[in-house]
C-alpha cells in the first residue's frame, strides 16, 4: 500500500469539463465562501493491490483519491478525518489551481484559525469508492466504471456491491500508510456522516470524537423508498443495458433525470419559491400554451443536472444508493447494537428543514438514544435557511462555534 500524487497530465487533462464541474458544483451545492484555504491543494492517489468487501467480494488495483490541510505532528495524533456526501468527492477544502472558480465545499470551517484549525489540526479526507464522478479527473475512485485487471474490461455490474463499511476499511489503510493511530475526529455531512458513525463504531479505541451532520445513523424505511426511486430512470433507460454500456451509448438520459431527483430533494419548497415562484422558464413561453415550454424551476433542473452528468456515472450512482440504503451503524445486527460500539463523544449537526435527514425522525431521537447509553451528545440546531438537506454543506459556517467548543473539550 502506498499513497503517490497523481500526475501533472492528469491535472490537465480535460481542463474546460473540469471547470465546467465546479461550477455546476456550486450552482448544485450553493454559494460556496470566497474566503479560501491558503495555498494550492495536491490530490494524491492511495493504491491496494487487493482489498476484500465485508460481503466476500475481492476488488484487485483498489485507487481512491486524497487530500490535506494542514501537517501532520510528529506524534501523528493531530488528524481529522473528513468524510464526504453522496455526490461529492474528497475536496474539502482549498483550491487544485489559482484560477478554480470555487474552493472545496467546506473551505468556510477548514483553514488557520477556522473550527478545523490547520494550524492546530491535520485535516484529511479521501475519495470513496464507487464515486459518482469517476469522469472528473480530480476524483480518484475504484467502481463499476474501472477496469476489471482479469478481463481488461471495466467491472459494470459485476463489481462487488459494498457498503459504506467498505469505504470505512479503505479509509483506515489509508490512515494506516501513514501512520496514523488515532484521530481526534471524524467528521462527515450526509452520507460522510454515515460513514463518520461507521468509524465510531468499527474504531472505538482510534476516534477520540464523532461530528454528524445532517445524518442519521441508519437508513429507514422511507429512506430508502427515496433512494429507490433516486435510481429507477437510470434502470428504465435502455441504454443502461443492465450496466453494460462501456464503449456504447451510455444512459445519458436516465442518469441526468436521477440526478435531478437527487437536486431537488436535497432542497427545499422555501427555496424554491424564493429563487424561482412560478416563473416561466422564457419569456412569452406560457407552460399552459405548449407541453415544451417550462417553468423556471424545470429549466434550472434540467442544467443543473445535466452539468452533473457530465462528470457522473451511472453506475457508479446506482452502487452509491445501494451502499446507502444497507447502512445501519455498525453493520448490525440491530442499530442498538451498532450504537453501543460507539464510545466517543458525539456533535450532532441537522439542519432545521432537511427533507432528506428530517431531524425528528433522526437526530433528535439519536441524542437521547445517544446519551441514555452514556455518551456525552453535543447538540446544535445552527444551521437554519431555506435551502433544506444542503444548508449542511453550504452554511456549515453557521455550526462554527458549536464545532470549535466541541473540538475544544
Amino acid at each position: 500500500m502506498r499513497g503517490v500524487a497523481s500526475g501533472t497530465k492528469r491535472r490537465n487533462r480535460d481542463l474546460s469539463r473540469r471547470l465546467g464541474a465546479l461550477a455546476m458544483a456550486a450552482s448544485l451545492f450553493g454559494a460556496l465562501p470566497a474566503l479560501a484555504l491558503d495555498g494550492i491543494v495536491e490530490k494524491k492517489v492511495f493504491e491496494m493491490p487487493s482489498y476484500t468487501t465485508v460481503g466476500g467480494g475481492t476488488i484487485k488495483n483498489v485507487r481512491v483519491g486524497w487530500e490535506s490541510y494542514g501537517k501532520l505532528n510528529e506524534a501523528k495524533d493531530n488528524a481529522i478525518l473528513v468524510t464526504h456526501f453522496f455526490s461529492g468527492s474528497s475536496h474539502a477544502a482549498g483550491r487544485y489551481k489559482a484560477e478554480d472558480p470555487a474552493p472545496g465545499y467546506w473551505d468556510s470551517i477548514i483553514g488557520p484559525g477556522k473550527p478545523l484549525d490547520t494550524d492546530k489540526y491535520f485535516i484529511i479526507s479521501s475519495d470513496t469508492l464507487v464515486n459518482l464522478s469517476p469522469k472528473d479527473p480530480n476524483v480518484v475512485t475504484t467502481g463499476p466504471a474501472s477496469i476489471n485487471p482479469d478481463t481488461g474490461k471495466p467491472y459494470g455490474m459485476s463489481f462487488p456491491v459494498v457498503t459504506i463499511q467498505d469505504f470505512v476499511n479503505v479509509q483506515k489503510a489509508l490512515l494506516d500508510s501513514l501512520g496514523i493511530k488515532s484521530l481526534q475526529a471524524v467528521m462527515g455531512g450526509s452520507m460522510g456522516s454515515l460513514q463518520a458513525f461507521e468509524w465510531g463504531a468499527d474504531h472505538p479505541e482510534m476516534v477520540k470524537r464523532v461530528i454528524a451532520v445532517i445524518g442519521g445513523p441508519e437508513a429507514d424505511p422511507f429512506l430508502i423508498g427515496w433512494l429507490n426511486l433516486w435510481a429507477a430512470p437510470i434502470r428504465l433507460d435502455p441504454n443502461w443495458n443492465n450496466g453494460d454500456y462501456y464503449g456504447k451509448a451510455e444512459p445519458v438520459a436516465g442518469l441526468t433525470e436521477a440526478l435531478k431527483l437527487v437536486t431537488l430533494q436535497a432542497r427545499h419548497w422555501k427555496w424554491a419559491d424564493a429563487a424561482f415562484g412560478r416563473k416561466w422558464a422564457e419569456d412569452g413561453k406560457d407552460p399552459r400554451a405548449a407541453m415544451g415550454n417550462q417553468y423556471a424551476i424545470e429549466a434550472w433542473l434540467d442544467k443543473a443536472a445535466a452539468g452533473r452528468a457530465a462528470v457522473s456515472d451511472a453506475n457508479h450512482l446506482l452502487y452509491l444508493v445501494k451502499a446507502n440504503q444497507t447502512f445501519v451503524t455498525g453493520n448490525g445486527p440491530s442499530l442498538e447494537d451498532g450504537l453501543a460500539k460507539i464510545k466517543a463523544p458525539v456533535l450532532l449537526i441537522p439542519s432545521a428543514d432537511d427533507l432528506v435527514f428530517p431531524p425528528d425522525r433522526n437526530m433528535r431521537p439519536l441524542k437521547d438514544r445517544l446519551e441514555k447509553q452514556g455518551n456525552r451528545v453535543d447538540y446544535t440546531e445552527a444551521i437554519t435557511s431555506t435551502q433544506g438537506h444542503l444548508d449542511g454543506i453550504a452554511n456549515i459556517a453557521k455550526a462554527g462555534d458549536a464545532i470549535t467548543q466541541f473540538l475544544a473539550k
